[in-house]
């Protein structure tokens, strides 16, 4: 679960992660659905119902509820499955019709009307309907809900309501062009389906019903997760596969195993690590890099002394010999992070304050802070390349006599700890924003809303910079002349680069492999998982 990062009620679907393997646990519809795992190697043989088989690194037994989920295997699985009126190009993420007829003429209105698509129909057959579009949208809006999505659309989107059967409004709380790429984020779900008692729970735990072109056709957390072309699919983005079956394999040496050598059970792999990938290509695969947000990042406990002070926060990032985790971690694939930001984000601006390698910084910082003879016990997640980084971490962090132990754990593991406040002093994890999108009013919002999980974990909420922070967020987000908000936003990345509460170490490349004898029309994403929308056999 690389980057399944928090969401709103991360606890209220944590606690399937454990459960989910026993029948007993299970609504009766997921019961259904998990009998025992389709096979993993079918690879087939020319077309008919050959079955894709795919390997995504990241573990699919987080939430599958669009509406909150931050899971990178669900997420990417749901872009298959679901709508939204209008969905984003994997890549270049510009907006195009889906459920809805088309793009808006006039991004800067207030009010967008949407047509729905004539003849699309849910996986169970019944017609997608304007109430289907305003159920979805009341509950993201809905304050008493508090879903993830909530975070990407209340700020700006006042209502949705019905005109007709076939026609919906949104209504906008000012000019908000960048919100027409964010409606991908919100996946028409069937209301009939959805508004049952217990529902909500059983998408939760893997049900997904959508009117894309996959449908679900069985789910097996911690296993595999299968699906099936949506015959009454007559949307924009065919399916090319008759079958899919994509297997979740954490650990790398296993993911590697699967889609290389003479008995390759997959066709296509993400989170490849770095040290195969010449092997890899050898061996005639395709191996290909995206690189956008992902990052290794630090978060401080700032209830906590001596993490409180900004002079010691900044010292352990000065502290850290961040060209040696580049070439020796990340083999080349990454950069020390100059911003908040990449540096291929559109709102990019090197920040006012940029870590760069500086240990006699370090240590002058922490001898004004007034701190000697600090211990930390960094809680980092377990991911590979996390774990590949950490020591470059602790290496750095003794140099300036700071003694510091390593304690990686599942990624479950770590934020239930958040979630149940339990104390730490500094977190070490992985996480990628563009999963929702590139605009930077987006990220900054998801990261450092004054509500959200990342300011509950770090405790920083109330402090005066904080508050001042907010403030200045909401005021570019309403910001009508895009050069003058971009400026605003920077701004603000540049305050949250000098407190250095939650901020990137790294960002680096995500590598996909796949092989290019059976598969054409893949594109490597900047973000985990993958979009095999436009892709097709050869």
């Amino acid at each position: 679960m690389t980057h399944d990062v928090p969401a709103p009620h991360r606890r209220s679907f944590l606690k399937y992660g454990g459960a989910l393997g026993a029948a007993a646990a299970l609504s009766p519809w997921l019961t259904a659905c998990s009998a025992g795992p389709e096979s993993t190697n079918d690879t087939g043989g020319g077309g008919g119902d050959r079955t894709l088989t795919a390997v995504i690194g990241y573990g699919n037994d987080g939430s599958w509820d669009p509406t909150q989920t931050a899971s990178a295997f669900c997420m990417a699985a749901n872009h298959h499955i679901y709508e939204g009126l209008l969905d984003t190009d994997p890549i270049s993420r510009d907006p195009y019709p889906a459920l809805a007829t088309r793009v808006p003429a006039d991004p800067n209105a207030t009010t967008w009307r949407f047509t729905l698509r004539p003849g699309a129909r849910f996986h169970d057959g019944k017609p997608v309907t304007a109430d289907d579009v305003v159920f979805v949208y009341d509950r993201i809006l809905d304050p008493g809900t508090r879903t993830l999505a909530q975070g990407f659309f209340a700020s700006w989107l006042q209502e949705v309501r019905k005109v007709d059967t076939q026609n919906v409004e949104l209504v906008l709380k000012f000019p908000f062009p960048d919100g027409l790429s964010r409606l991908t984020l919100a996946k028409i779900m069937p209301k009939h389906v959805f508004s049952r008692p217990g529902a909500w729970d059983d998408a939760i735990r893997g049900k997904a019903v959508g009117s894309g072109p996959y449908r679900q056709t069985a789910h097996h957390p911690k296993s595999n997760t299968t699906f099936e072309a949506f015959a009454g699919y007559n949307g924009p983005r065919r399916p090319a596969f008759r079958k899919m079956n994509w297997l979740t394999i954490v650990d790398a040496a296993p993911r590697v195993a699967k889609i290389s050598g003479a008995d390759a059970g997959a066709q296509i792999a993400d989170n490849i690590p770095y040290a195969t990938v010449s092997r890899l290509t050898r061996g005639g695969l395709r191996v290909a890099g995206g690189a956008g947000m992902n990052n290794l990042f630090l978060m401080f406990n700032t209830a906590r002394k001596p993490f409180d002070d900004v002079r010691v926060r900044q010292a352990l990032h000065y502290a850290i010999d961040t060209g040696k985790m580049v070439e020796v971690a990340l083999k080349g694939h990454g950069r020390p992070s100059s911003s908040f930001l990449n540096e291929g984000n559109p709102s990019y601006r090197r920040a006012k304050t940029v870590y760069d390698y500086d240990p006699a910084r370090a240590r002058a910082l922490l001898k004004a802070a007034g701190v000697a003879n600090l211990r930390i016990d960094i809680l980092a997640v377990n991911v590979s390349w996390i774990v590949d980084c950490l020591p470059t971490v602790k290496a750095s962090w003794d140099a300036i006599g700071v003694r510091t132990t390593l304690s990686p754990q599942e990624t479950t593991a770590v934020f239930t700890k958040m979630d149940q406040k339990q104390d730490y002093q500094v977190v070490a994890a992985a996480s990628n924003p563009n999963q929702f999108g590139l605009d930077a009013d987006l990220i900054m919002h998801y990261n450092y809303g004054p509500a959200n999980l990342w300011m509950q974990y770090t405790r920083w909420a109330d402090d005066p910079v904080a508050r001042q922070l907010f403030k200045d967020m909401d005021r570019a987000t309403r910001e009508p002349d895009p050069d003058r908000k971009k400026a605003m936003v920077q701004d603000c990345i540049d305050v949250v680069a000098e407190q250095a509460v939650l901020y990137p170490v790294v960002h680096n490349e995500l590598m996909t492999a796949w092989d290019p004898k059976e598969l054409t029309g893949i594109r490597a994403q900047p973000y985990p998982g993958i979009n095999l929308l436009r892709s097709k056999w050869v």
